[in-house]
């Protein structure tokens, strides 16, 4: 069965990640990028080798979403994966059923402060990411291969992604604000593991030694000084240069109130506004 790992894109998914790659797979706690690949994407380009879909038509692997997750689960083991497509239908096509999927976490984080993110990984302008994260109808692929759209996410608006995930009741989803995350780390990364074990009826009992190991070997100065002296698998090449964007970007000096000027932040929190109240944000 699989356990997703859901959020909109750069809302802190990979942090959580490395925390659970770290807590999960080694033996002291320690992360280290290898592990990563214990937790990886759905869906991608190899999901779909065994089935006859057309690579250039955006949507056409969603016609084998459910098929390729029943060939995942065949062997009826726990599975944990990444994912930023929302809990939802495309041309009918489910993402994903009660038959597959055993449960969540759903990672959410203040809007305001994903646009710089977004700004950084899409090189965009402040404008351009407001769009992006407003737009229904937005999808995600791999944008380095010509007319192949495989790896097609369809990750919708940003509120449509989060409602997708928290307003369903085909599996027991836990929201995770990533300000409790970023803020109160041990004891968010311990309601995480506790509510997995839960669900997934894993009978261990949580290690507090291990999860510390885990906190502080993917702190983002840990994680920055990895990617600047080894790389990040992770991060993407500019669309302007051969050079890679650096995937951590500001980190904690991430501060909407000190990066926008006043009209843009008025305009950003009218435009989310039901939801910031929702998830008291404002």
């Amino acid at each position: 069965m699989i356990f997703w790992i859901a959020s909109y894109p750069k809302s802190g998914n990979t942090w959580l990640r490395s925390l659970l790659c770290a807590y999960y797979y080694s033996s002291d706690g320690n992360f280290n990028q290898k592990l990563l690949k214990n937790i990886s994407q759905f869906p991608q380009k190899h999901h779909f080798v065994n089935f006859d879909y057309n690579p250039k038509i955006v949507t056409d692997t969603s016609r084998f979403w459910i098929k390729a997750q029943n060939e995942i689960n065949r062997d009826s083991k726990l599975k944990f994966f990444k994912t930023h497509n929302i809990l939802g239908a495309i041309n009918n096509n489910n993402f994903t059923n009660k038959e597959n999927s055993i449960g969540g976490i759903y990672l959410v984080r203040d809007p305001r402060n994903i646009i710089t993110s977004l700004q950084n990984h899409f090189e965009l302008n402040k404008d351009e990411a407001l769009r992006f994260m407003l737009s229904e109808k937005k999808y995600l692929y791999d944008y380095y291969q010509t007319n192949d759209f495989s790896d097609f996410q369809f990750i919708s608006s940003w509120e449509k992604n989060y409602k997708s995930w928290t307003k369903q009741d085909i599996f027991p989803i836990k929201v995770i604000k990533y300000e409790e995350l970023m803020n109160n780390t041990f004891e968010t990364f311990k309601e995480i593991i506790i509510f997995i074990e839960k669900i997934t009826k894993i009978e261990k009992m949580f290690i507090e030694s291990k999860a510390k190991n885990s906190i502080q070997s993917t702190s983002f100065n840990k994680m920055k000084k990895i990617e600047q002296s080894k790389g990040f698998k992770e991060s993407v090449l500019s669309k302007n240069d051969s050079k890679k964007i650096p995937f951590f970007h500001l980190g904690p000096k991430n501060d909407w109130k000190k990066i926008f000027n006043e009209d843009f932040i008025k305009n950003v929190t009218l435009k989310f506004k039901p939801l910031l109240k929702e998830l008291n944000y404002i």
